[in-house]
């Protein structure tokens, strides 16, 4: 018996070797077409009719071990076109069988989705996995980002349906709702503000070079913050794989308004062409004219250019490990000039002020990322992320024209105003995903960011003109009238999200059935926030001497306040007005996402937080200092249904309770003054409730193709205003306007190929289009208002119902591309995109005034690149082809009246990259 089991064994093993000995391996690498060839990982390779199959690695790389024989194998990835090849492999031997694969004309009829990463890049990719998400979501990826040549995340934002960006602003409005109402992360973790006016970090910092892809959520989810309505942008940073890369790309750019007024085109003294400053308040500037900057401009030539430097490797580590590592650094600047009327009028449209205003501008964007991705194996990844901006503006503004608080019948006024504006914004991110089980992940993520404005040396004169005489003297009707200002923001936010997920499964069958996720969020947030200015008193003898606006170091310089000529004050002496905020939040959530039927899936969550805010002040409204705070319990619930109805669409639901949080400025007791307005800062402001609802239908005729409609709608309790108060000086101030509001409309999108000619070479035509209807309403009340603030504030507003401020009943956009490759890697892209918005509320009427409207107004861009070989490029631009007048109008009884208007100019841009 033991002779016949040794002799069993002993022929096995022979046979296997025997077996092992005469097979053959087919092995190669896939790669991306429509991302360069770059290496194509976790790809699927099967042997046609059998069981052999295997996924490529991080690299691209496979390799399959078969008997001899001829085979069919085939190639395929989730939202690519999948290829099969025939092979005739032989004993022994090793077969190479490399494949580019690209969306072509595939279809999403027979796409089974695997755990596999997708390349989230990619246009079909990002449209497979909204279609198979059970929640409400649009992306916009960077192949999309570079069809359309857009060059930062608001540009992104503005071109999906329902999102609109306010005109000579950063303020992005989605379904009407502005600022206020959205929120923006970064790959899922909260981001800060860079601007004391705003709730939102400005979009226009982010360069799409750093970026993988963008979502926009319009309907709420339990993971995210309670603090939303409008929508969350959340910017997912790039992610790079592949073999290594270095990319370096150089450009210039010029805009036709700055070009033809080149032979004037001047800024103020102090601020360098970097974007970055030193200087700051001097120490002894009640005691002497010890200002660091001159008064006088000086010219530019108003050319504009960039830089831009890429870099990606990734490395093995031990048996399973790969570390992936990205780093970007540009800079990039331009010019702008613009003029037109600036005025404001009374309710008969008569003049309160009248000015013809020229606006010339230079900006500065300076970026640095960095991130490292790692992965120990399959069930384990860890990444850290670092981004680093430093934007600049530096503007000069003249007004000249008439002021009723300066009546001078024989004199017109001018009011010069330079301002430079630097921001910096440091982002650290740690993330971590962890395949516990087969049935629980873990995911977290902490993140500590700092953000620093700073407006240094903000310098303000007025001056009064005599025709008759050609003389220009000091205006002074108050010692605020000639100024220089200096403003400094810190902020400091720390965040984490932990998250588990358990699999629901089917035990007959194996298959999932949805999952539940439940963890924890936090939000700690720290804004320290100071200002001083120092006012000219000028002297009668001062008031009545020539001055040259070109040359005013002339008059304010040390020799003429050692005479007398002018004197030199500020709000408590050298102690600067300040406000500083506190604001915590803690929050658990949880949801199950669960398949109730072949068709029928949905996701219910609950969310609670715990908020505490807290502002103090000491500014020249309370010179003894205050403080405001409030605490609160939010119970959030939401509800996503999808409903299948075919392959190819889907019917989906959502509803959610959020909230609406006032910001730190708006709360604080402290006065910003501007040429134009003054604003006021509201303690008794209080948080908004709000309900919102949609449903949608899509269809996905191909990988690449979309048609959706989606209804919305939104209830918000106490919204929150900028309005006028009733005043000696109309100051502008935040309030909860009255008990109610609410937003409707109609969402519609459409993504087709007009045209593609199947073949080894793209070569498509394809066309873009969204459009969303709308419709917003809120309550006024007065009394409301009234008694909330303790009579400390009043408002006297025209009428007693508005819309709701930036909301256009109608915003389209549209784009057509075209798009061929040829061989070695060369081809062209060309891309035609128009967006318009229909008439939209700037300011609600006061005082028997009208509303302040911004009229319709469309833009239409083109963008042309061409890759001339694998590694060089040419990118050129034209951006503002129509060249619209942007107009704003008061809307009074007798008809509207003209307050606002000018024209932005074409921007023309040419571009090199070049890949090592």
């Amino acid at each position: 018996m033991k002779f016949n089991l040794k002799f069993l064994f002993i022929t096995l093993f022979i046979c296997t070797i025997s077996v092992a000995q005469t097979k053959g391996t087919i092995s190669g690498v896939l790669t991306d077409k429509e991302t360069n060839n770059q290496p194509l990982p976790f790809a699927n390779v099967l042997v046609k009719g059998t069981n052999t199959s295997a996924n490529t690695d991080i690299d691209g790389k496979y390799s399959l071990s078969v008997n001899p024989g001829n085979y069919i194998i085939i190639f395929s990835f989730v939202g690519y076109e999948s290829v099969e090849k025939p092979v005739i492999v032989k004993a022994n031997e090793t077969i190479t069988v490399s494949q580019v694969l690209s969306s072509g004309s595939f279809t999403l009829q027979d796409v089974v989705v695997k755990s596999a990463a997708v390349n989230k890049q990619k246009e079909s990719a990002l449209l497979l996995e909204q279609k198979n998400a059970v929640d409400i979501k649009q992306t916009i990826g960077a192949q999309e980002l570079s069809r359309k040549g857009v060059g930062d995340v608001a540009a992104a934002v503005a071109k999906t349906s329902g999102v609109s960006k306010q005109e000579g602003s950063n303020n992005v409005f989605v379904r009407g709702l502005g600022d206020r109402y959205n929120s923006t992360s970064m790959n899922g973790l909260p981001i800060p503000s860079n601007d004391p006016e705003r709730k939102n970090i400005a979009l226009d910092l982010f360069s799409t070079d750093i970026v993988e892809y963008i979502s926009i959520d319009k309907s709420y989810g339990s993971r995210m913050y309670g603090d939303f309505a409008g929508g969350n942008v959340d910017i997912v940073s790039k992610d790079y794989r592949g073999k290594g890369m270095f990319e370096i790309s150089l450009g210039s750019k010029v805009n036709t308004n700055a070009l033809q007024n080149s032979d004037k085109f001047l800024l103020q003294q102090g601020p360098n062409k970097s974007g970055f400053v030193s200087y700051g308040v001097p120490q002894n500037a009640l005691t002497g004219y010890n200002f660091e900057n001159s008064l006088n401009p000086k010219k530019e030539s108003p050319f504009g250019g960039n830089f831009n430097l890429k870099a990606g490797k990734t490395f093995n580590i031990g048996e399973e490990g790969k570390l992936s590592v990205f780093a970007t650094a540009s800079f990039n600047n331009g010019y702008e000039y613009r003029e037109g009327l600036s005025q404001s009028v009374n309710a008969q449209g008569a003049s309160l002020k009248s000015f013809h205003q020229e606006k010339y501008t230079y900006n500065t964007n300076s970026t640095g990322m960095f991130n490292a991705n790692y992965r120990l194996n399959k069930n384990h990844k860890i990444g850290y992320n670092f981004l680093f901006i430093n934007s600049s503006e530096q503007t000069r503004d003249t007004y000249f024209g008439t002021d009723r608080d300066f009546d001078n019948a024989d004199a017109s006024l001018l009011v010069q105003r330079g301002t430079f504006s630097q921001n910096t914004v440091f982002i650290n991110q740690l993330l971590g995903n962890h395949k516990i089980t087969d049935k629980i992940d873990f995911d977290w993520g902490v993140s500590y960011n700092t953000v620093k404005g700073d407006m240094p040396d903000r310098t303000q004169n007025k001056m009064f003109y005599n025709p008759t005489t050609d003389i220009y003297t000091i205006a002074q009707r108050t010692t605020t009238d000639n100024q220089r200002y200096y403003q400094n923001l810190k902020e400091d936010e720390a965040a984490a999200n932990l998250a588990f997920t358990y699999k629901l499964g089917d035990k007959e069958s194996g298959t999932s059935k949805g999952k539940i996720v439940a963890g924890y969020n936090g939000k700690f947030k720290k804004r320290d926030f100071e200002a001083i200015q120092f006012n000219f008193n000028v002297s009668q003898a001062g008031l009545g001497t020539s001055v040259t606006p070109n040359n005013l170091d002339a008059f304010f310089n040390q020799a003429n306040y050692n005479n007398g000529t002018f004197s030199i004050g500020a709000f408590a002496g050298m102690t600067p007005q300040t406000y500083s905020g506190d604001q915590d939040i803690h929050a658990g959530f949880a949801n199950i996402e669960y398949k109730l039927s072949e068709k029928l899936s949905g996701v219910l969550g609950f969310r609670y937080e715990k908020i505490s805010q807290s502002v103090t002040w000491r500014t020249q409204l309370d010179a003894s200092g205050g403080k405001n705070e409030f605490d609160r319990n939010e119970f959030l619930p939401s509800l996503a249904l999808k409903y299948a109805l075919s392959e190819k669409q889907n019917l989906r639901l959502a509803a959610s309770k959020t909230y609406t949080l006032p910001q730190f400025k708006e709360r604080a007791l402290f006065i910003y003054e501007d040429v134009m307005e003054t604003k006021i800062g509201n303690p008794d402001l209080y948080p908004s409730q709000n309900y919102n609802f949609d449903l949608k239908w899509e269809m996905f005729p191909k990988s690449d193709e979309l048609f959706s409609v989606t209804a919305f709608g939104k209830y918000i309790l106490d919204p929150i205003n900028e309005v006028v108060i009733a005043s000696a000086s109309n100051d502008i101030s935040w309030v909860n306007i009255g008990d109610s509001g609410y937003a409707y409309g109609l969402e519609l999108e459409a993504r087709k190929n007009i045209f593609e000619i199947e073949g080894e070479y793209t070569n498509k035509l394809s066309f873009g289009f969204n459009a969303s209807l709308m419709k917003t309403h809120q309550e006024i009340d007065s009394e409301k208002v009234q008694k909330e603030t303790n009579s400390r504030m009043n408002i006297n507003l025209t009428d007693t119902s508005s819309g709701f401020t930036g909301a256009s009943d109608l915003i389209l956009n549209a784009d057509l591309s075209y798009t061929k490759n040829w061989n070695n890697d060369a081809g062209i892209m060309a891309t035609i995109a128009y967006n318009h918005y229909s008439d939209k509320l700037y300011a609600i009427g006061s005082e028997q005034k009208g509303n302040l409207v911004d009229k319709a107004m469309g833009t239409l861009d083109l963008v042309f690149k061409t890759k001339l070989n694998k590694s060089l490029g040419i990118d050129f631009g034209a951006r503002n082809l129509l060249n619209p007048q942007f107009k704003r109008v008061q809307e009074n009884t007798g008809g509207d009246v003209l307050v606002f208007n000018y024209k932005k100019g074409v921007t023309f841009g040419l571009g090199m990259n070049y890949q090592f």
